[in-house]
């Protein structure tokens, strides 16, 4: 009987460990590949995780409530087309002496309810009765206003040294993940950076046009303008989109762009829109959108989080001229840009007033060069220039 492991994702390299919050599965099961199974809380929020193995679940190893590691082994697996193990009996045909109550499986993530004046997940209240915490005594730390296994045991802690918790902690751990990530990646990978020049004024003029044409609610943000590119960039510098793995570098299975998204109350998170190049302009707003309410809304997927090929930030609307940044291990690139503003363009002698924005490109030198980066950087521009072919 061929078994298999379904184990802890690494849902980015600033994750150590998540708890499990909730299983949608249980023993006997039949799952199939890209089934959401679990729900897992990490620094960065809840996380719906997927499934990448079809078969029959053999046995669930890992409780709700508890934090593992990385790597660990959630629940084995039964191969499709293999036989599975015969499901036990019920309760009511066995000895009262092995009768065991069955664990309670939910259909879907747990809502959460009100505690007090705000909202507790059920994992964080189950937490609280076992350490005897006052839920109406707590406010919640995260993003979204609702009270996490992690505000319970810092009021826990804070209880036993005397001490009443403090608010905000939940932005501190946060930040404590992400600047070891990012101490690592600037430690270990030999960055190189490049920016450039984009003249915008037809591409925006262009989708001026295009929105005037549709309805409000689907009119598209010249960001998409952008990703596309991007992504079609990529196909001529596939040096760029992949993975730097056990010292060599590994071919994205496609080029799935990671767009760098603030949450509220503070942090960053860059899950994946996947397929760019393959999207039109109106298909990758709707997933642009998408992806946009469920990162506040702290509903992302597992696969959003551990699929990213390359990383685009833009922080342009916040009044920024270029962005540097720092690749997100184990990626390779990381593509930025700023804020588009007129400025003064000379061509064929001629000095303009045009619309353009600073692209910028952070490099992994183990897998590429600047020769490569500046190509790409040059193909980015040239297809920004034709944006009636990005479609």
């Amino acid at each position: 009987m061929a078994r298999h492991e379904f184990r802890m994702p690494s849902l980015g390299a600033d994750m150590e460990a998540g708890t499990l919050v909730a299983w949608n599965i249980k023993p006997g099961d039949t799952v199939k590949r890209g089934q959401v199974v679990a729900v897992v809380e990490t620094q960065k929020g809840a996380i719906d995780v997927e499934i990448w193995q079809d078969g029959t679940v053999e046995k669930l190893v890992v409780e709700p409530g508890e934090k593992v590691p990385v790597g660990a082994v959630l629940a084995t697996l039964i191969a499709e087309g293999e036989p599975a193990a015969a499901p036990a009996a019920p309760a009511s045909e066995q000895p009262p002496a092995v009768a065991a109550p069955q664990r309670a499986v939910t259909a879907s993530r747990p809502a959460p309810i009100f505690a007090g004046r705000f909202k507790i997940s059920p994992a964080a209240r189950k937490l609280a009765q076992e350490l005897a915490v006052d839920v109406t005594t707590l406010t919640p730390s995260g993003a979204e206003g609702v009270i996490s296994r992690a505000d319970v045991e810092r009021a826990a802690q804070a209880a036993q040294a005397g001490v009443p918790p403090k608010p905000g902690d939940w932005q501190s751990q946060m930040r404590k993940a992400i600047a070891a990530a990012m101490a690592k990646s600037k430690r270990e990978i030999p960055h190189y950076y490049l920016g450039t020049e984009v003249e915008m004024t037809r591409a925006l003029a262009w989708l001026e046009r295009e929105n005037a044409q549709r309805p409000v609610a689907e009119r598209m943000l010249y960001a998409v303008l952008l990703i596309k590119a991007v992504a079609l960039a990529l196909k001529e510098a596939p040096e760029l989109n992949g993975f730097w793995i056990n010292g060599a570098f590994q071919p994205g299975p496609g080029i799935h762009i990671g767009m760098a998204v603030a949450m509220r109350g503070g942090g960053l998170v860059a899950p994946a829109i996947h397929d760019a190049d393959k999207k039109s302009l109106p298909q990758l707003m709707v997933d642009l959108r998408d992806l946009i309410t469920r990162v506040r809304g702290g509903r992302l997927k597992s696969s959003e989080m551990a699929d990213p090929t390359i990383t685009l930030t833009s922080l342009g609307e916040l009044g920024v001229e270029a962005v540097y940044g720092v690749i997100y291990p184990p990626q390779v690139a990381l593509i930025g840009f700023g804020k588009i503003s007129e400025r003064a363009w000379a061509e064929s002698g001629v000095v303009a007033c045009r619309r353009a924005v600073t692209a910028t490109l952070a490099g992994d030198h183990r897998a590429s060069d600047g020769h490569r980066g500046a190509q790409f950087l040059a193909a980015v521009n040239r297809l920004l220039q034709e944006p009636e072919k990005l479609q």
